[in-house]
């Protein structure tokens, strides 16, 4: 092909020059000529892409229909079931709803009823109507140890913080939240004045960096906490561990982004590059961590302090709770963060292969819960591709009381999924910090979309229960969700994952199925003083 490009090179020269002898004009055609000739000689001298040099000028055509791929493919070529993390079906009634518009489908379900993994709720003979004007169903937040209990909505804004989002899409966030009456987490980035700016309520996050609550050696700091935490719109603190598209894994702020904005509000020095380490310095045992959940309890004046976290080694969560037992300390809250949980960028193994999915991590949290008999004062939310009511129905069926969203909110305000969010190159004005792109998004509007989408997916996880002759999410239960398991067989989820009766892992029987972490979890460590491992003699120590 460089012999190919050199034959073309010296005679469409040649040829210019020829033409040029019978027609003035011919000159100018080397002005496209020349740019592809000097793209050539560059291609063949550079040593970067061999498919370059090996195809000088046309290599370029397979960049150009790379980034035109993921394009062609989301609006020319996908199915409505098909796209991933979130797709077409989802993001239209996404957008429906937040538009207003008629979110109702013709001719009959898209989908393959008869593939494994399909599931739907039993409705009942006895169904009930569930109008409009009906109020939202809510929960109360805060156990025996909280002063200041929270009445949530069943759907909520997750956790995204300012820095990832851009400062109007945190806004439209927010005042969606005010709208709508539902919380709006943060993120760890801390409190920004574009959170407090239209009064939404809000759910604090606490990341491992302390942002906002910070000394300047990166340590917890109590006075500065207390200051933002009795705000009035503060309504919750969440002690966040570990997130679902990245478990275990810090984060850093690169320098040229710790602005002087982002700086102040996050306590650090402005144009330094800011670590979040993988884990806590204000506690290093599960007892610890209790202790400092109610040191925070007390410092926001009894306020709802809970814990977010993907679920890991299972022994870790036993941990905790055995923990709480014995301090007699509860978290008010556990935000139980699916593997499949979206992020602004992440490592693709940790996106694909590490932390539990959503459906079996809520599970085993609400059986650990219950076997403690621990369920009574905590509340479970659930948090991961929670898009539509019949999500919402699910995850409240498995043992969840609350639901979160973070990708679902970031359609209502306009997001393409045009995949992007690692780039600063947003082309809605969501996730990103130029200002040139965040300025294009209009809050009032995107505010109203928000708050109208969480009315909708509310109202239609209100009709689907009604449908099942149920008035209240607190009445949901296992037995309500059907799922096929193979071509021939349908189970149903209390089936798949059998109830625990109250306080049985505090009993000396307790269920083999929670063995091994039973054996392996202790209050005074997070990670396992010793493995357990299933062995041909049963459960043993590894040594």
């Amino acid at each position: 092909m460089r012999l190919t490009f050199a034959l073309f090179a010296v005679f469409s020269l040649l040829a210019v020059y020829l033409l040029s002898l019978i027609w003035p004009a011919a000159p100018w055609l080397l002005i496209i000529l020349v740019p592809i000739i000097a793209r050539g000689i560059a291609d063949i001298m550079q040593k970067r892409h061999t498919l370059l040099r090996n195809f000088p000028v046309v290599g370029h055509a397979r960049w150009t229909m790379e980034y035109f791929r993921p394009f062609l493919r989301q609006y020319f070529f996908e199915s409505d079931t098909d796209g991933t993390p979130i797709n077409r079906m989802h993001r239209d009634v996404i957008y429906q709803r937040a538009k207003g518009s008629r979110d109702s489908t013709p001719y009959g379900t898209k989908l393959d009823t008869q593939r494994v993994g399909y599931e739907w709720i039993g409705h009942s003979i006895a169904a009930l109507h569930h109008k409009a004007s009906d109020p939202e169903a809510r929960v109360r937040v805060g156990g025996p140890q909280c002063t200041q209990p929270y009445m949530a909505s069943i759907f909520n804004v997750s956790a995204m913080s300012f820095g990832a989002l851009s400062n109007n899409a945190i806004r439209a966030l927010n005042k969606g939240a005010a709208i709508g009456g539902f919380y709006h987490n943060t993120g760890e980035g801390s409190v920004s004045d574009y959170h407090l700016e239209h009064g939404g309520d809000l759910v604090w996050q606490i990341g491992t960096g302390y942002f906002g609550c910070r000394n300047q050696q990166g340590k917890f700091d109590p006075v500065s906490f207390a200051k933002v935490a009795t705000l009035p719109s503060i309504k919750m603190i969440e002690i966040k561990l570990s997130q679902g598209a990245k478990p275990g894994h810090g984060g850093i702020l690169p320098a040229d982004k710790n602005t002087a904005e982002i700086a102040r509000i996050r306590l650090v020095e402005v144009g330094t590059e800011v670590d979040s380490p993988p884990g806590h310095s204000a506690f290093s045992t599960p007892l610890e961590m209790m202790h400092f959940i109610a040191q925070l309890r007390q410092l926001a004046e009894g306020k709802p302090v809970g814990f977010k976290f993907a679920i890991g080694r299972t022994s870790e969560f036993v941990a905790l709770c055995k923990a709480m037992v014995n301090t007699g300390i509860y978290p008010d809250f556990i935000t139980v963060d699916g593997g499949e949980g979206g992020t602004g960028a992440a490592p693709l193994e940790y996106s694909n292969s590490v932390g539990m999915p959503l459906r079996e991590a809520l599970a085993f949290v609400c059986d650990i819960l219950v076997g403690f008999d621990l369920k009574k004062h905590i509340r479970v939310i659930a948090s991961g591709k929670v898009f539509n009511g019949f999500h919402i129905v699910k995850n409240l069926a498995l043992g969840a009381d609350i639901c979160n969203s973070a990708r679902g909110m970031m359609i209502a305000l306009g997001c393409v999924q045009s995949l992007v969010c690692n780039t600063n190159k947003c082309p809605t004005g969501v996730a990103t910090q130029d200002p040139k792109l965040s300025k294009g998004l209009d809050v009032p509007d995107k505010g109203n979309r928000v708050a109208r989408f969480h009315k909708g997916t509310v109202h239609a996880a209100m009709e689907i229960i009604a449908s099942a002759g149920l008035t209240h999410t607190a009445e949901l239960n296992r037995s309500h969700i059907y799922r096929r398991v193979s071509e021939t067989e349908v189970r149903r989820f209390d089936e798949i994952y059998s109830n625990l009766l109250p306080g049985c892992l505090l009993q000396e029987d307790k269920p083999s199925k929670f063995a091994q972490a039973m054996q392996e979890a202790s209050a005074e460590s997070f990670m396992p003083q010793r493995y357990i491992t299933e062995t041909e003699q049963g459960l043993k120590a590894v040594i």
